[in-house]
């Protein structure tokens, strides 16, 4: 069976649950600073994650697999076993690899959405706004680079979880790329700072080797 993949830029992001542009208040931007440094924290108090994942892109089509999250840099898409697909990012760059059709594209994690993930030290308080939800149990974060609109735009969700780092779990997010490629990831199962070895960051290369 032959899936269309999106590319990993846009393949790496739940809608927002409401729209944004409203206005807002003094007192709303005091709780908004507060919101974020709470999302600050979860991320610099999860060193790993695992989950399962639903991936749903722009045309309504959906995969699942199995993610594994060690920060700073460190993701791996485990893809449905009728999906020769898979993406990796091993700290400095995300790759993804189709072993259908033996072809490898690569991206500096940096460059993709997946960098406010994936980075516990960025200061989101520079790319970030928190976008409302009408929940004070739910939590949805908008990251961008202003100055780097070709690096996309993730929109993170969280719920609040007392057991959770920070009291906050991961529950999904939108990524957004430059050419408005949608995509959505839902997570269930999630489970924080478990023993991850670096080795599930490393991938089999499905091109032939040129022979001299």
């Amino acid at each position: 069976m032959i899936f269309k993949i999106i590319p990993p830029i846009a393949a790496l992001a739940l809608a927002p649950l409401a729209a944004a542009g409203l206005a807002v208040a003094a007192p709303a931007i005091a709780q908004s600073a507060s919101t974020l440094a709470s999302v600050q924290a979860h991320l610099k108090s999860t060193s790993s994650m695992t989950a399962d994942f639903v991936q749903t892109d722009r045309n309504g089509q959906r995969l699942t697999g199995k993610l594994t999250l060690k920060r700073p840099g460190k993701i791996r898409f485990q893809y449905q076993k009728d999906v020769p697909l898979l993406i990796v990012g091993d700290g400095s760059r995300l790759t993804m690899i189709d072993y259908q059709v033996k072809q490898v594209q690569s991206w500096p994690v940096k460059n993709s959405p997946l960098g406010a993930l994936l980075d516990p030290d960025r200061d989101l308080s520079k790319y970030a706004k928190i976008l409302p939800t009408g929940s004070g149990d739910v939590l949805s974060v908008e990251v961008k680079d202003p100055k780097r609109p070709e690096y996309g735009t993730i929109t993170m969700v969280f719920v609040r979880d007392g057991s959770a780092p920070a009291g906050l779990r991961l529950r999904g997010w939108v990524a957004l790329d430059s050419q408005n490629n949608r995509t959505r990831i839902d997570l269930s199962n999630q489970k924080f700072n478990v023993a991850v070895a670096d080795s599930a960051f490393r991938w089999t290369d499905p091109r032939p080797r040129h022979r001299k």
